[in-house]
């Protein structure tokens, strides 16, 4: 695969369209644009990672860590996992060209339709659901391409174990649409794409242009209609100027401190914020401070999608749910996908906020190391114990097999026989990403772990737990000693949707309201990916950001009589 950027001393100064953010939302809205037959100029703050050079050991993943603290950040400003940490909800989204697409699990499911009758949801966009958001949805999926691990794949014992425990508590399961590539094929866009190896590293980065990232569909479709695409470009905010838009941006480095080079500027017609829920409350803040007239619920309605991590440890099972790492394809048996299945409760759940989805995972090889060491420490300092058959013989072969690990290494025994649990429900979505006294950006959800939808899922996934007669460890960090701190991979919301100024930071089609004026907007401003979306989705939300995306980018194009062309060449 070629690259697709281009340098930056081509930058012109002046574009008709700046679109901030490669991820869904900002590829999405490239793509579509310049399919308009528009001139568009998209900036991306991470580096552009070409397949090979994904991390797949732990020394190269140490060097792709950055975290974001209340002081400063540790870490290079490129690395891929970029985590935010704070004392209530730590947030980890993805850092390059293709943003989160690049390290999430894959999954594509729609959001259950009964979340969108919530009242923090624009009437024109519920009135929308049937037709512009359905519409959304296909497009989405016509790019994105979604489809379940197939039958003719190797059978995966993660995916033989979830279905055991959906059994043993009585819920749907199947297996979830992921986008994934399983045969070898030149794409849609004309990008030669390999079949998925089974290795089961998905969220460290596909090193074998198997998954279906934007940076495999959205963004060089843009590039092939005449995008503009600029990596290691931070912005920090906006600012108008007459009848456009400065965007104020730095060039980052890999050693580079937090302040990093001298700003600069490039000029658009039209601004589209696409830098993920942080990244975009980030920037609007920023803009806010700055002087630029914003409705007051910028970085309110922050939610953690309800983001439950769990695990299932030293089971009667063999689970393989270890990807390869350093390991070739042939070398270690399958292990498949990030995520292959579900455990679906939201069908029988009577009020959606009920309802959960519970998820198998793989963890990336590269980590394998640390595992054995990692699961017997949090399972020793966990005060329940509730396993199945707690006898004098079960005894004895979990303590064999927590051996094995630490003798054989993590492909063997304790850990071998892991599985991971992501679960997905309705938290109330009151966080608030603001800026701090040192002007960075800090997440503020006091007493978030303690909202009951935290117990009742932890107490779900030891049921699923039960089923597998293994030892449930749920998050460490959801402890006491921790403030039952919590971990998000699908942060929304920060730059809600709303009915007016006082209610949202932009409506239903995305264009950011004027807080200068009552009933006004900003024109040429908005705003397309998950900050836009008011409450929790309960599911993975990747798929309904898309959908979001494509119909409100289509909208902006109708209200300009501008025309998408949709087809497809290859």
């Amino acid at each position: 695969m070629k690259s697709i950027t281009t340098s930056i001393e081509k930058m012109k100064d002046h574009y008709e369209i700046v679109v901030i953010g490669s991820g869904y939302g900002g590829g999405i809205s490239a793509s579509r644009l310049s399919r308009a037959g528009r001139k568009v100029c998209l900036l991306e703050r991470g580096k552009e990672y070409l397949p090979g050079e994904f991390p797949d050991n732990m020394d190269d993943m140490n060097k792709e860590m950055q975290f974001d603290t209340a002081i400063k950040k540790i870490g290079s400003p490129l690395g891929l996992f970029d985590y935010h940490i704070s004392k209530d909800l730590n947030i980890l989204v993805g850092c390059g060209l293709g943003g989160t697409s690049l390290i999430n699990a894959n999954v594509g499911l729609h959001t259950d339709e009964r979340v969108f009758n919530s009242e923090y949801w624009p009437k024109a966009f519920i009135d929308d659901i049937k037709d512009g958001v359905a519409e959304g949805y296909k497009a989405a999926e016509n790019m994105l391409k979604p489809v379940p691990y197939p039958d003719s794949y190797p059978p995966l014992d993660r995916l033989k174990a979830l279905s055991t425990s959906a059994k043993y508590v009585n819920q749907p399961f199947y297996r979830t649409p992921i986008y994934v590539n399983f045969e070898d094929r030149t794409n849609h866009i004309g990008v030669e794409q390999k079949a998925c190896v089974n290795c089961g590293d998905c969220v460290a980065g596909c090193n074998y242009t198997a998954k279906n990232t934007t940076q495999m569909n959205y963004l060089p479709d843009a590039v092939q209609h005449g995008t503009e695409i600029f990596t290691k470009c931070n912005v920090s905010h906006i600012e108008k100027d007459g009848n456009s838009w400065k965007v104020h941006f730095s060039i980052l480095s890999i050693d580079q401190s937090d302040s990093g080079s001298q700003t600069q500027i490039v000029k658009a017609d039209i601004v589209i914020v696409s830098a993920g829920t942080v990244g975009s409350s980030e920037i609007m803040l920023r803009s806010k401070a700055n002087g630029l007239a914003l409705s007051d619920q910028t970085g309110m309605r922050l939610s953690g999608n309800g983001d439950v991590l769990g695990f299932t440890y030293n089971t009667d099972h063999e689970v393989n749910g270890l990807g390869f790492g350093p390991y070739k394809p042939g070398e270690q048996k399958p292990v498949g996908p990030g995520i292959t299945g579900i455990i679906d409760t939201r069908k029988t759940a009577e009020n959606y906020k009920d309802g959960f989805v519970i998820e198998e995972g793989s963890i990336p090889g590269a980590m394998g190391d640390t595992l054995p060491i990692a699961f017997a420490a949090v399972a020793a300092l966990e005060q329940t114990e509730k396993p199945i058959n707690n006898g004098l013989i079960e005894k004895i072969k979990r303590w064999w097999r927590q051996r094995q690990s630490f003798k054989q290494g993590p492909r063997k025994g304790a850990v071998l026989n892991t599985q991971t649990y992501l679960l997905m429900g309705h938290d109330e979505g009151d966080g608030q990403i603001k800026l701090n006294k040192e002007n960075r950006v800090v997440i503020d959800w006091p007493g978030v772990g303690d909202e009951p939808i935290f117990q009742k899922a932890n107490d779900k996934l030891q049921e699923c737990n039960d089923g597998l007669n293994g030892r449930y460890l749920k998050s460490p960090l959801w402890t006491k000693l921790f403030h039952k701190n919590l971990i998000s991979v699908h942060p929304l919301g920060g730059c809600i949707m709303g009915e007016n100024v006082n209610i949202g930071v932009v409506n239903h089609k995305g264009q950011v309201f004027d807080a200068a004026s009552e009933g006004a907007i900003h024109q040429g401003l908005y705003i397309s990916d998950g900050s836009i979306v008011p409450t929790a989705l309960g599911v993975n939300p990747s798929l309904t950001i898309s959908a979001i995306s494509e119909r409100n980018v289509k909208i902006l194009c109708e209200d300009r009589g501008w025309t998408i062309d949709y087809s497809f060449n290859f």
